[in-house]
């Protein structure tokens, strides 16, 4: 036995309450059931009834009673229960009399008909059309209509919570709970919708129950108990119509307060409070009605004293409104005039500005617009932010560091299908991408045209052409290169993130960097850094060779490099220029690959002496060039670029050593794909074939 206590204390009693319920109505359904024990139930029903509208009126949001459409049903099937229950007691005991299947039926009989079976069938059918055509129905179209809109406006709130919480309004648990709020609406009203359907098969059944009762009972009274028609008829109509009474009074109660719960508007203010705020709120409103009202009780024939008396009572309660509203202005509200304090207090505070005001800048951004969403949320796969994860491994495997996060958030101001890229902030890329259709680019070699929007590449700028799925295969064919909006995107933020490595290279990566390196080489590293060089010269010397594509991935050579000449020199622009001759052979490889020749433009011999003279006379740089001059160099060099490309070679510029950084800086903004190498970079074992000479007469 006290296993037995011990056991049951550690359950939650409450989980059996369900289980009893449902094996309590089938067992009534199956098993005969005294009429005493159906007084309790039919009352119990009556109570549940009144239980259920009181909730609902008291209820502010619909979520709050989740587990209506659950009583909804519950209920139902009790009251089906009931009645299959009751049936069996008054076709089986219905000739002994009225009080057959219980004191409750046979009160709803006597005292609500008053013994007159007509008006007892025309009340109950008039119930059952109220409950039918009127309550249930209509709550049931609100709640369809009600689930329709919940959905429909579901992306939108999902949306405006992501916008709240990526700015900072609200945290993720809030963000959380709202998301499962909305959720949990659209699940409501929908079940509200379905539930309703069982009020509406109830009512019904009511009728079809009443019916059987009446003709069941006069053939058992008549043939079984062989009973006078007109006793037969008062005991079984009596009886028949009590029970389907008792049952549809309940069932109506309870679909007025599903029609409340489903049709009121979200407020802070129970159903009570809003009525009698808004509906009898007005003194001018009041006012008015009590004129109306005692205008037509002027009329003569009309009931003078009804009609006066309601006025009466609707002009005292205006005047008491006014008189209410004046005598709480006289007084001041502490809980207000507090308010007022503290909002003053809060305001003093909101100006003083403080270090937590000054947001970090991301050095990484993206923002889409909503229809880019699915890309980028992890919940409906996310594609494009695993191809952001590739990207940054790929950048540093190839580049040598790694990259910033990208900070990902939807903006609702950008059209649905664009998409904004930022550096520091900064915008430096801008594009469009739809979800479900590909992007047919064309690299020049295309055999023909193809149906859609054109467009052009946002990370080369080559011509383009949206198109549909269907069109995929027939457009590579074509010869197009065809990809989807993910790698769009992808392929646009890869080529800004190398094109602006540079930038995304701060003090805190190359100390990163030096700390990977000391982890093998930790003698190499504190001999340099900072005995001989600070890490601000460093910095400056691994962005001069980011600036013009050059990888770092090699720091051992970089540090080795700068710990022979840091010595002789300090100058970040020198240090670069013996780094690079150091890393000579990698960056070669980077341009060309593995070949042996390397195709390459050159300086005419007459224009390398005079670009060398020009540089002994004004340093390094080239606002020493005449403006002549500089116009035709940077004219020539790009149509020999030009060449080149069309070759199929990169267009790479090959000078003396001390005419290199000056070239590679003058060219760079208006030829940016041109690599400029000096002959001090090249390694022995490579060929050179020069394809065209700038300078040289025409």
């Amino acid at each position: 036995m006290n296993r037995l206590q011990l056991w049951l204390s550690g359950v939650n009693s409450k989980a059996f309450a369900a289980p009893i319920i449902i094996i309590m109505m089938l067992s009534m359904m199956v098993l005969p059931v005294p009429p005493f024990v159906l007084d309790i139930f039919f009352s119990f029903n009556i109570a549940l009834s009144v239980i259920v509208l009181l909730t609902s009126l008291y209820t502010v949001r619909p979520l709050d009673f989740m587990a209506f459409p659950t009583v909804l049903l519950v209920s139902t099937m009790l009251r089906l229960s009931l009645n299959v229950a009751s049936t069996r007691v008054v076709l089986t005991e219905g000739h002994t009399g009225p009080d057959a299947a219980g004191k409750v039926i046979e009160a709803f009989g006597h005292f609500l008909i008053g013994g007159n079976y007509a008006v007892g069938i025309v009340v109950f059918i008039i119930l059952t059309i109220i409950n039918f055509t009127v309550v249930t129905k209509g709550a049931g179209r609100i709640a369809e209509v009600g689930a329709r809109f919940a959905l429909d406006a579901m992306p939108g709130k999902q949306m405006a919570i992501d916008a709240d919480l990526n700015a900072g309004l609200i945290v993720e648990a809030e963000a959380r709970r709202r998301r499962t709020e909305v959720a949990q609406e659209a699940e409501f009203y929908g079940a509200m919708d379905g539930a309703s359907k069982y009020v509406r098969g109830d009512a019904v059944a009511g009728i079809i129950v009443t019916v059987v009762n009446i003709i069941g009972g006069l053939v058992v009274g008549l043939l079984q108990h062989d009973m006078e028609f007109a006793t037969a008829l008062k005991n079984y109509t009596l009886l028949a119509i009590g029970d389907g009474l008792v049952a549809q009074i309940p069932s109506l109660i309870i679909s007025t307060a599903a029609g409340v719960v489903v049709s009121r508007v979200a407020s802070e203010q129970d159903i009570g409070g809003q009525l009698i705020t808004q509906l009898f709120g007005k003194p001018q409103v009041l006012y008015i009605t009590a004129g109306i009202i005692g205008g037509m009780g002027l009329i003569p024939g009309m009931p003078h004293m009804a009609f006066f008396l309601l006025a009466g009572v609707l002009a005292a309660a205006a005047y008491t409104i006014v008189k209410r509203q004046k005598l709480l202005a006289s007084i001041p509200d502490p809980a207000i005039a507090a308010a007022a304090v503290a909002q003053q207090a809060a305001s003093a505070e909101a100006e003083e500005a403080t270090w937590q005001d000054i947001i970090p800048i991301d050095m990484l951004g993206l923002e889409v617009g909503y229809r880019l969403i699915p890309l980028v949320d992890k919940g409906q796969g996310g594609e494009l932010l695993k191809r952001i994860k590739g990207i940054r491994k790929k950048f540093a495997q190839e580049v040598g560091f790694l990259s910033p996060p990208v900070h990902i958030r939807d903006n609702l101001e950008l059209k649905p299908t664009d998409y904004r890229i930022f550096l520091k902030g900064v915008e430096v890329g801008a594009g469009e991408a739809h979800i479900g259709q590909f992007l047919a680019i064309n690299p020049g070699m295309v055999t023909g045209v193809l149906p859609g929007p054109a467009t052009t590449d946002p990370a080369f700028g080559l011509p383009a052409v949206w198109i549909d799925a269907g069109l995929r295969e027939q457009a590579q064919t074509m010869g197009y290169t065809v990809v989807d909006a993910g790698t769009v995107i992808a392929t646009h933020m890869n080529h800004l993130i190398t094109t602006h490595a540079a930038e995304l290279l701060g003090r805190q990566e190359v100390q990163q960097l030096l700390d990977h390196l000391s982890k093998d080489s930790p003698k190499l590293v504190e001999d340099l850094i900072p005995k001989m060089l600070s890490v601000s010269t460093l910095h400056k010397v691994l962005q001069n060779l980011l600036i013009e594509g050059v990888h770092i991935r090699d720091m051992r050579t970089i540090i080795e490099t700068l710990a022979e000449n840091a010595g002789q020199m300090q100058e970040p622009n020198d240090l670069t220029a013996v780094v690079r001759i150091a890393l000579g052979r990698a960056i070669v490889q980077q341009i060309f690959q593995s070949a042996s020749e390397l195709p390459v433009m050159s300086l005419d011999n007459r224009l390398e002496r005079i670009l060398i003279q020009a540089m002994q006379n004004s340093g390094p740089d080239s606002a020493g060039l005449e403006p002549g001059l500089a116009d035709s160099i940077a004219l020539q060099t790009a149509q020999a670029a030009t060449q080149q490309e069309n070759l199929g070679h990169t267009p790479v510029l090959l000078v003396p050593a001390q005419l290199r950084i000056l070239l590679s800086r003058f060219l760079r903004r208006t030829i940016p794909n041109l690599k400029v190498l000096s002959h001090s970079e090249v390694p022995d074992s490579k060929t050179i074939r020069v394809t065209s000479l700038v300078g040289a007469p025409a």
